[in-house]
């Protein structure tokens, strides 16, 4: 059941919210064009943060705009969150890490918080916590279908006091990074286990012997600084206490740092789509062809339009999925989820489509956002599921819920 009216945000969320609107307006967006120098300078394969973003997160954390993507840190519901999030989402390669809220670090900070021992907290939560380092999660891979996750081949089997690792992951994000101190991996622990039972994750320090990060993929031949590595392990030895949660729990520890994670790149595509409308209004508006500004032509003010429509709808979708996480928790959110993961991005696709049209050749370019911004959109319908797989959830839940009648 749809809820309609959702709760009102706290007074501290509405001024965290306009906080980070002037974090943004003020900070982020002026510091682009030094980060995009910087990058192009070291080269796409040097994978050093710029030196600005260490500055804007120290600005960050002045300003009260850390962490705040975790409840129980914050104090923020899901709901409350979305905004700041969304607006993270103007600026991809630098806000969300300048407040702290970047994938994959975000969902392993979260999946540490629930599953960690102490130790693991202590050694790595708290540094991630803290920004002085970033991770990586390995989960997918490259010889087998990935979409399924129960089709993991990493193997992960216990040696007395130890697990030993032997596999390939790929689009491994963050791996590339200087700073990334470890990865949590999901691997297979038990074939003759229940399908869902098979699959263990270990925390695995980089420096780990065996360890080797063999290459970065480019995403529509785009190098993000952080990477998306390809890394193999080959019999590498971990302690076994550094499980994350129990043997066999790999599988629902992963759909419980999964469901967050999706949710808040649903958020930050909703940023996205509202930057590339900005700039397809401010081009209509100072654009002239054939003897009148463009937004005099019926057919951009459709576009315009359609972008404000399909962006409201998006929003109303993941807001209310974000309400439900808040009340009723991830699992009754679960189709709620797959809905967003599907509709947002497509939302976002569309609306970037028409900027990047209406902008001409310079669309195509780097001389706006709107390529890169569509190149990581476009992933977005792969990662964290396909939207086949998501599709395939939603029309499951449709069909329990509405019994063929006789």
């Amino acid at each position: 059941m749809i809820a309609y009216e959702l709760p009102a945000p706290s007074e501290r969320a509405r001024e965290l919210r306009e906080r980070m609107s002037t974090f943004l307006r003020e900070q982020v967006l002026p510091a682009e064009a030094e980060y995009l120098r910087w990058r192009q300078e070291a080269g796409a394969a040097d994978h050093r943060v710029p030196p600005i973003v260490e500055e804007l997160k120290e600005h960050a954390k002045a300003a009260g705009l850390w962490n705040l993507f975790l409840p129980a840190v914050s104090g923020l519901t899901q709901l409350e969150y979305a905004p700041i999030a969304e607006l993270s989402g103007w600026s991809p390669d630098i806000a969300p890490e300048a407040i702290n809220g970047q994938a994959p670090d975000s969902g392993n900070m979260e999946l540490l918080h629930l599953l960690g021992t102490e130790t693991q907290r202590r050694q790595w939560l708290r540094p991630l916590l803290d920004g002085e380092i970033r991770s990586a999660f390995a989960m997918t891979e490259p010889d087998v279908a990935s979409s399924d996750a129960t089709n993991i081949a990493t193997r992960v089997e216990r040696d007395g006091d130890e697990y030993v690792v032997n596999g390939r992951k790929w689009w491994t994000s963050g791996a590339m990074d200087p700073r990334c101190a470890f990865f949590i991996l999901m691997g297979k622990s038990d074939p003759a286990a229940a399908p869902h039972r098979q699959q263990t994750m270990v925390l695995i320090p980089r420096n780990t012997p065996g360890v080797t990060v063999v290459r970065d993929y480019p995403v529509f031949s785009h190098h993000d600084q952080h990477g998306h590595a390809e890394v193999r392990f080959d019999d590498v030895r971990v302690p076994v206490d550094n499980i994350i949660g129990e043997e066999g729990g790999g599988f629902a520890a992963a759909q419980a740092r999964l469901g967050p994670g999706r949710i808040h790149h649903c958020m930050r595509a909703l940023g996205a789509a509202e930057r590339a409308l900005s700039l397809l209004v401010a081009r209509a508006q100072a654009r002239t062809a054939f003897g009148t500004a463009l937004a005099n032509q019926g057919v951009v003010r459709q576009q315009i339009a359609e972008s404000r429509i399909e962006i409201e709808q998006a929003r109303l979708l993941c807001h209310h999925t974000c309400h439900v996480i808040d009340t009723a928790g991830n699992k009754a959110a679960k189709d709620l989820v797959s809905l967003a993961k599907v509709a947002v991005p497509r939302a976002a696709l569309n609306v970037i489509d028409r900027a990047i049209q209406v902008h001409g050749g310079a669309g195509v370019t780097d001389i706006t956002p709107l390529a890169a911004m569509w190149g990581w959109h476009r992933a977005m319908r792969l990662f964290d599921g396909p939207d086949e797989v998501h599709i395939q959830s939603i029309a499951k839940a449709e069909l329990r819920r509405l019994p063929a009648s006789n």
